[in-house]
C-alpha cells in the first residue's frame, strides 16, 4: 500500500489547535460547566433563520449506537505531558473497592438513558486501569452486565500501563470479560520514556504484549507518541517498527502535545521538533506502517484487517456513550436533543455524590450550530470520510446545513464532496486538519 504524501500541497505551517478550537473543545466536547453562556449574535448562515435554529429533519429514523466509557482515575505518578483527569495513588494506595462500589450506583442510574439498546463497546480509561485488581474489574463488569444489555460481539478495552499490570496478570484480567488492551507504550526507547516521565522501560513493553497474548489476547493496541524531545525520523520510525515485530493488530501513533495545564506545558522540554521536523517524521512513519500492512482509518489510528476500535468509531461518527467515573463526560441522545455531561472531576467528591445519592452531573443541550461543529471535530478525523445521511441521522440536521456550514472549507480544498453524499478531507484537509475544523466553529 503506497502513502501518498500531501507534503505536495501548497505550503502552509502546519499549525498545532488553534486557541479557539482548543476551547471548542473543551467545551463542546467535554461538556460545559453548568454556567450560562452568553447569547450569540444571530446567524446569517445559509440554512439557518435569524433566530438561530437551523433547519431539522422530522424524525430520527434510529437511536445512535451506545457505548460505555468508564473512568478509573489512578495512577503511580502524573506524566508531565497528560492532560486527563488522572491522580497520583498515595502511600496507602487508590481506594478500589470503594470506588467500584461507587461506580455500580452511577452505573445503575445511567442505565435509564440505554432506552432499550445494547452497549456495543465498553472502554475502562484512566489513570491506569491496571492498578485495580482483577477481582476488582470483575466485580465492576458483572455490575455492569446486570444492569444493560450487551451486544453478542460487545469489545471491552481496558487501558493497560507496562510495569503496572502487577496487580494481576493478563490472563486474569481476560477472565473478567476484558477482550482487548490497549497498552500505553509511548516509545521503545529507554531515553525517550525517561525524559517523558514513564515509570516503565522498552523490556516492560515487550514482556507485556507477550503476556497479553499468552493470556488469550487475541487483539490489543499500543499506544506510541511522536515529536519527542530530542526525537529524530529514524527513532520515531525505530519505535514503530518495534511495534510492527510485536505484531501489533492496532496502532495508535500521535504527536507529543503541550496542553495547558500540564509540567510540559508550564516547563517546555528542550529538543523539541519543528513542525517541519515533526511532519517529516509522520511521512515517514506512515510509509512505515503502510508497507507493513497497516490501514489509517483515522488521523492517529492504524490498525490491520479488522482490528479497528469499534469503541473509538463510535466517537467519530458522533454515537452516544454513557458515562461513569470521577471526571467522565458522556453524550446521549433524547428525543431531538443531544446532551453533553459529565461528573465531578475530584474521586473523593465523586465518591461522596453517588454514597450520598446526589445526581452529581453537569449537563448541557447542544444547539444547532454546536451540533454542526461538534460531528466535524469528530467525523473530520476519519480517513473515510462521511455521509450526508450519516450527519443528518446523529444531529437532526438537514444536509442542507452542512451544505452552507462547509463551504469555506469546500472552497479552501480542506473537504471535496465525492459520488453521492460523501464527504472527504482532502490530502490538504488532513495535514492541516486544525484549519479544516476551525472553517466550521460556529
Amino acid at each position: 500500500m503506497a502513502w501518498h504524501d500531501p507534503a505536495r500541497a501548497p505550503r502552509r505551517r502546519r499549525l498545532r489547535l488553534r486557541p479557539a478550537v482548543l476551547r471548542a473543545r473543551v467545551r463542546l466536547q467535554f461538556g460545559g460547566t453548568g454556567a450560562r453562556r452568553k447569547e450569540r449574535a444571530q446567524s446569517s448562515r445559509p440554512g439557518v433563520s435569524q433566530a438561530g435554529r437551523a433547519d431539522r429533519t422530522a424524525v430520527r429514523v434510529n437511536p445512535p449506537p451506545l457505548s460505555l466509557y468508564v473512568h478509573l482515575p489512578w495512577c503511580v505518578r502524573k506524566c508531565p505531558y497528560c492532560d486527563f483527569n488522572s491522580h497520583s495513588a498515595r502511600d496507602g494506595g487508590a481506594p478500589t473497592a470503594r470506588y467500584v462500589d461507587a461506580l455500580l450506583v452511577d452505573i445503575e442510574r445511567e442505565a435509564r438513558h440505554a432506552n432499550g439498546r445494547e452497549i456495543e463497546t465498553i472502554f475502562l480509561g484512566g489513570g491506569t486501569p491496571t492498578l485495580f485488581a482483577p477481582g476488582d474489574i470483575g466485580r465492576l463488569l458483572d455490575g455492569v452486565a446486570g444492569r444493560l444489555s450487551f451486544a453478542p460481539d460487545i469489545e471491552i478495552t481496558m487501558e493497560a500501563n507496562p510495569g503496572t499490570v502487577e496487580c494481576g496478570s493478563p490472563a486474569a484480567y481476560r477472565a473478567t470479560g476484558v477482550n482487548r488492551l490497549s497498552i500505553g507504550a509511548q516509545s521503545f526507547d529507554d531515553a525517550s520514556l525517561r525524559r517523558l516521565g514513564r515509570i516503565h522501560g522498552s523490556a516492560d513493553i515487550r514482556s507485556t504484549v507477550e503476556a497479553s497474548v499468552q493470556g488469550g489476547f487475541e487483539t490489543f493496541n499500543l499506544d506510541l507518541m511522536y515529536g519527542l524531545p530530542q526525537q529524530t525520523v529514524a527513532m520515531a520510525v525505530a519505535d514503530l517498527r518495534a511495534a510492527v515485530d510485536l505484531a501489533a493488530p492496532h496502532i495508535s501513533w500521535y504527536q507529543l502535545t503541550l496542553e495547558p495545564n500540564t509540567v510540559f506545558h508550564a516547563r517546555p522540554p528542550a529538543g523539541l521538533p519543528d513542525d517541519e521536523a515533526a511532519w517529516a517524521i509522520q511521512v515517514a512513519g506512515a510509509q512505515v506502517l503502510a508497507d507493513a500492512g497497516y490501514t489509517s482509518y483515522e488521523v492517529s489510528a492504524w490498525a490491520r484487517g479488522a482490528h479497528r476500535c469499534r469503541h473509538n468509531l463510535n466517537y467519530w461518527r458522533f454515537g452516544d456513550y454513557l458515562a461513569v467515573g470521577a471526571g467522565a463526560h458522556g453524550k446521549r441522545t433524547d428525543g431531538e436533543a443531544v446532551l453533553r455531561y459529565r461528573k465531578p472531576a475530584n474521586p473523593l467528591a465523586y465518591m461522596q455524590a453517588m454514597e450520598a445519592a446526589e445526581e452529581a452531573v453537569a449537563a448541557r443541550v447542544l444547539d444547532e450550530a454546536d451540533l454542526v461543529f461538534e460531528f466535524m471535530l469528530n467525523a473530520s478525523r476519519l480517513t473515510e470520510g462521511f455521509s450526508e445521511d450519516l450527519f443528518t441521522r446523529r444531529t437532526g440536521l438537514a444536509a442542507s446545513v452542512l451544505a452552507a456550514a462547509g463551504a469555506p472549507a469546500l472552497e479552501g480544498g480542506l473537504i471535496e464532496r465525492r459520488e453521492g453524499d460523501a464527504w472527504h478531507p482532502t490530502a490538504l484537509g488532513r495535514r492541516f486538519l486544525d484549519d479544516l475544523q476551525a472553517s466550521f466553529l460556529p
